[in-house]
């Protein structure tokens, strides 16, 4: 199982070329508010990620997604399910 930090990484990978004015990433980085996400980036980013780990995202956990570090956390339990 992939760590934490090693999920973190995949998903900066992700995200910078999405990030607005140089914007620094961090675990504690808004999506809405810092990153300006949409629901259109929203639904490219679930799909990049998708992708990337090779998993399916619940539409009902976008809610307790808020920051990056949030979505490294739900990706990191969904991949668990999967083991």
């Amino acid at each position: 199982m992939q760590s934490n930090s090693e999920i973190f990484v995949q998903i900066l990978d992700i995200l910078r070329p999405l990030a607005q004015g140089g914007v620094e990433i961090t675990a504690e980085t808004d999506l809405v508010a810092d990153l300006s996400i949409d629901s259109l980036k929203t639904m490219k980013i679930l799909v990049m990620i998708e992708d990337r780990f090779d998993i399916s995202i619940p539409i009902n956990i976008l809610s307790d997604i808020r920051t990056v570090g949030d979505l490294s956390l739900q990706i990191q339990k969904l991949l668990a399910e999967d083991d």
